[in-house]
Parts: C-alpha cells; structure tokens; sequence
C-alpha cells in the first residue's frame, strides 16, 4: 500500500513523527482486509495488538511517497504475527513485528473463525 507523507504526519522538521509508522502499518493492515471485499471488524470479534516489535532504520520526510508491505511470519488458533516493513523506493525505512491477537465482543481471547483464518493464511 502506498502512502504519501503530508505535513500533519511529521515534526516541525518535516521528518515524520515516530508514532505515525504504527499509524501507517495499521492502515495498510486494515487496506489487506478492504482489498479483498472484507472488514476488519468481524461479525464475532476482531483483532487487537498484543506486541510489537519496531525498528526505526531512516527518517522519512514531508512529501515522500512510501510503500507498506506486510508479510504473515506465524498463524495459531487466536493470533498471529506480521511483518510490516515501510519502503521510500527500494530503501527500507521502518521494520516492525506485531502479535494481533482475536478477541470475541466480550473481551475474551477466541479462536480465529475459520473464514479469517483462511484468509490471513492466504497473505
């Protein structure tokens, strides 16, 4: 998924705002689901981060087109781990490992309905 960098999403600098890589891999996490016709927001439930591992590797800047990739690492019966890596070109800017985990509407962790998990299997 690509995304450009606009002013709101850096520092007085024009080198964007560290938390805003996570805003931008959780667009791209959410663009997965809308591309195929579904909804991140599940009948049942939905997803929610457990863990995060990020790497900030270079400063991306005001204007910049970036690129969103996200690859599935791991699937288990309630969660799952991605890589998300942020590309300005062919140059790797931001790397970042997250546990999302399936929680029913009632808070509780649950297994992962069959249908979503064949479609994250397919990621």
């Amino acid at each position: 998924m690509q995304i450009r960098v606009y002013y709101e999403d850096t520092d007085i600098g024009g080198v964007v705002y560290h938390s805003n890589y996570l805003n931008f891999c959780e667009r791209a996490r959410s663009q997965l689901f809308f591309d195929a016709g579904r909804s991140p927001i599940l009948s049942g439930g939905h997803f929610v981060a457990k863990h995060i591992e990020a790497d900030y590797l270079k400063s991306a800047k005001f204007g910049e087109v970036l690129e969103v990739k996200t690859t599935l690492l791991q699937i288990k019966n309630a969660s799952f781990r991605l890589l998300q890596e942020i590309f300005r070109g062919d140059e790797k800017v931001f790397e970042m490992k997250i546990d999302l985990v399936y929680l029913d509407f009632g808070g509780n962790m649950s297994k992962i309905p069959p249908e979503e998990k064949a479609f994250l299997s397919s990621l």
